[in-house]
């Protein structure tokens, strides 16, 4: 990473464990990181804090900045992106020229009941939500394209370290849905491509963060289970097969190879973490 298109002050709204990592590279790289969320104790040397509450009116401007990430969970109530999304803007003293929104692969849930073979979903694919969250997701696209011009990004599901849900359940020996169809991105991966985004002189408009190997869930918690030298955790009942598969191939021309571009590299290197 150079640092000659690394945006000279970021502003990070929502800044949990992503943001700090991504945030990291940001500051080694020569630029300035500001941190807005509630609580701002406990930021690393080097962050910028903006206390702020985005359910409510923010007091005063926010510092002014090149760039804007948006990592905020999406709020329980519908239309709730809305509210907070505008509270941001209204406090902004002037756009910023790149704004990154991180979504979810959640708005193609409804795609998760297709027979097999399951369509590999595109970036030219509409979204299908069937519940609240993933409404709300797309509610928080739409502002966020409104409102700054967003990039949207939608992660599959995130692990890594501190996000070890799946260990945890294979541990257990807790039943799984053997055939449902994942996607998935390392924590380390998708905060390369955050920063990537943020950098790019042309990125795309609409991302899918995705690693290069889709797989059933039989597949991940076995390969965990022979790593932990444990017994293979049971089948849940019913097992009907359902989840998507999404393509990573647009992720991969701006980003390249991945540092973990499947699960057993990325699940190996958090056990063999574990262990120091």
């Amino acid at each position: 990473m150079s640092g000659e298109s690394t945006p000279a002050r970021t502003l990070w709204a929502g800044c949990g464990r992503l943001g700090l990592r991504a945030g990291a590279a940001l500051v080694a790289a020569g630029g300035e990181v500001h941190a807005l969320r509630r609580d701002v104790s406990g930021l690393p040397e080097g962050f910028g804090a903006v206390p702020a509450d985005l359910a409510h009116p923010v007091e005063g401007m926010l510092p002014p900045a090149d760039a804007m990430v948006i990592t905020l969970p999406p709020p329980e109530t519908p239309g709730g992106y809305e509210t907070v999304l505008r509270h941001l803007a209204a406090a902004l003293p002037q756009l910023p020229a790149r704004t990154v929104f991180v979504s979810s692969t959640r708005v193609f849930e409804g795609y998760a009941a297709r027979a097999d073979p399951a369509p590999v979903l595109t970036e030219e694919d509409a979204p299908q939500p069937l519940g609240d969250r993933a409404r709300n997701l797309l509610d928080g696209e739409r502002a966020a394209r409104e409102l700054f011009d967003a990039i949207v990004v939608r992660p599959a599901g995130i692990y890594g370290p501190g996000r070890d849900r799946l260990l945890r359940t294979v541990r257990a020996g807790r039943p799984v849905a053997h055939r449902r169809r994942t996607n998935r991105i390392h924590e380390e991966d998708l905060a390369r491509l955050l920063v990537a985004l943020l950098e790019h002189p042309d990125p795309p408009q609409l991302l899918h963060a995705v690693d290069d190997a889709p797989a059933r869930l039989g597949e991940v918690v076995t390969h965990i289970a022979d790593r932990l030298a444990l017994p293979v955790p049971p089948a849940a009942e019913p097992d009907p097969g359902h989840g998507t598969v999404l393509s990573g191939a647009l992720r991969k021309q701006l980003l390249g190879p991945l540092r973990h571009p499947d699960f057993r590299s990325g699940y190996d290197a958090m056990l063999v973490d574990q262990r120091h």
